[in-house]
């Protein structure tokens, strides 16, 4: 369990690099370079805190609730339930990780929520959905979904979450507001 405990714990927090590209996006529906995720030190310790932790070795996953926190060199990923999905060919190696209930990333100034995010570990793919919301500083940017590319490092957000009804902005529309320098 100790080894499993760790790899999980890195797998979770892997999925929360791909939390800085939030900061990253600038506008709605547009793709962006989001090269803040390759100066994340991902192999730096992780930690991760839970109410409670379930091994399911049949259905091979972990499932994490009750107030799940996981950090790893300044960047942090709050949700209420976190899922597993591992194979185990003689050491485990999770292969997606969904988080889900009042999910949070921060890092410094910059915190993304939403209802949803999946990190697909063979894809290299993070999916937030669901009212999802990016500050900033004072930027804030409101959308659907943030798909997040952590081979290419690109990022896109649109108005409307994949089979979802509704949005943060009922016309499914990407909305926000930037700062502009003062004189």
């Amino acid at each position: 369990m100790t080894a499993m405990t760790k790899n999980l714990g890195k797998v979770a927090l892997s999925w929360a690099v791909g939390g800085l590209a939030l900061g990253l996006v600038a506008a709605g529906g547009m793709t962006l370079s989001a090269q803040g995720i390759a100066s994340h030190n991902t192999r730096a310790p992780v930690s991760f805190d839970a109410g409670n932790i379930a091994f399911d070795d049949r259905a091979n996953r972990v499932v994490l609730t009750g107030g799940v926190t996981v950090d790893q060199a300044g960047l942090r990923v709050r949700s209420q339930r976190m899922l597993a999905s591992y194979t185990d060919d003689g050491s485990l190696d999770v292969q997606r990780i969904t988080a889900n209930g009042n999910v949070v990333v921060t890092r410094g100034n910059e915190r993304a929520s939403g209802d949803v995010a999946v990190y697909d570990f063979n894809r290299r793919i993070i999916t937030m959905a669901g009212n999802v919301s990016l500050r900033r500083g004072t930027d804030t940017l409101n959308g659907g979904r943030l798909v997040i590319n952590l081979d290419t490092g690109l990022s896109t957000m649109d108005g409307r979450a994949s089979g979802a009804q509704t949005t943060t902005n009922s016309d499914g529309r990407v909305t926000g507001t930037f700062t502009v320098p003062q004189d």
